[in-house]
């Protein structure tokens, strides 16, 4: 080998570790959307411990905002109106991955992009149609699932009941979408079983002043106790609810455990701060180069009853 041939081989050589270097640090851009939690809370220090984890989980992966890694954030602020214009607008941004969750926000994307990966927390979403197969998706569609089946609503009422006993009467306080849905269904059938009268009460939007309408309302139906769904309109004002639940001495089951750490009586709930793990760990796999509609929707098997 000559000497010009040498220089050139170890020139080029000495160029490969920095162009590895340069794919692996390439800035990725994701938009996350919630329907309700303000976007100043969607960070690694707000939000509650789910979200949290699901920033640490892509910190420990390798993405760090500001040195490789975009987050451009959206809230709805429970404003269920707005869905359809920023799931367009998000679309328009072209971002690498798209991070949102409840089955009506994951309607409203899928009407706005079949090509963009969406990586969604959503409520038994094969029953809702949004899937065909929780082990093979399809689509530019994958994530969580946030309960292991609709029959755990009807656990959920039952629970209620034998921790108080006295019970005829209960609330269920949700989105008119889940009361009107399978999870809707499973709660009416299991209150007939249990012998509990159910009134439905809903708030128009997710925000402070209808979950304070909606107590309001509780306190004139007199329920003897209240049963939370799992909606992210309504976790994004957990506080408020146990506050309110506390004042007006309504015992409430709660999907999550954040409500019971808020005050809330009692909650049968899966670990939703490992949930949102599991989708970062989807997004980072999607970044990667995996096609969201071949990793499987990640369904819990283990609940803890918490009070």
């Amino acid at each position: 080998m000559n000497r010009r041939a040498f220089i050139s081989l170890i020139a080029t050589a000495a160029a490969w570790p920095r162009a590895a270097r340069g794919q692996q640090g390439a800035t990725r851009r994701i938009a996350i959307f919630h329907p309700a939690i303000p976007t100043t809370l969607l960070t690694e220090t707000g939000g509650g411990s789910a979200w949290r984890a699901f920033f640490g989980e892509l910190r420990r992966l390798g993405y760090v905002e500001g040195e490789n890694l975009v987050i451009e954030r959206y809230s709805a602020e429970g404003h269920h109106e707005r869905y359809a214009d920023l799931a367009r607008e998000i679309v328009t941004r072209n971002p690498d991955v798209i991070v949102t969750g409840t089955n009506p926000v994951v309607i409203a994307f899928k009407a706005a992009t079949s090509t963009i990966p969406v990586v969604a927390f959503m409520l038994d979403p094969l029953q809702a149609g949004l899937v065909t197969s929780l082990g093979r998706p399809g689509g530019n569609l994958t994530g969580i699932t946030l309960d292991a089946g609709i029959e755990n609503w009807g656990k959920r009422l039952q629970l209620l009941k034998e921790a108080v006993p006295s019970t005829t009467k209960a609330a269920f306080l949700g989105m008119r979408e889940g009361w009107e849905g399978s999870s809707g269904q499973v709660v009416r059938d299991a209150a007939a079983q249990l012998g509990i009268s159910l009134a439905f009460i809903f708030p128009q939007r997710g925000n402070p002043a209808e979950i304070e309408r909606v107590f309001a309302e509780m306190e004139q139906q007199r329920p003897d106790a209240v049963l939370v769904s799992g909606e992210g309109d309504l976790y994004a004002h957990r506080q408020l609810i146990a506050e309110l639940a506390e004042k007006k001495r309504l015992p409430t089951m709660c999907p999550y455990r954040d409500y019971v750490e808020a005050g809330a009586l009692m909650g049968y709930a899966v670990d939703l701060a490992e949930l949102l793990r599991r989708m970062a760990d989807d997004v980072h796999q999607i970044l990667k180069g995996a096609k969201p509609g071949d990793i499987p929707i990640y369904q819990p098997t283990k609940f803890e009853l918490l009070i």
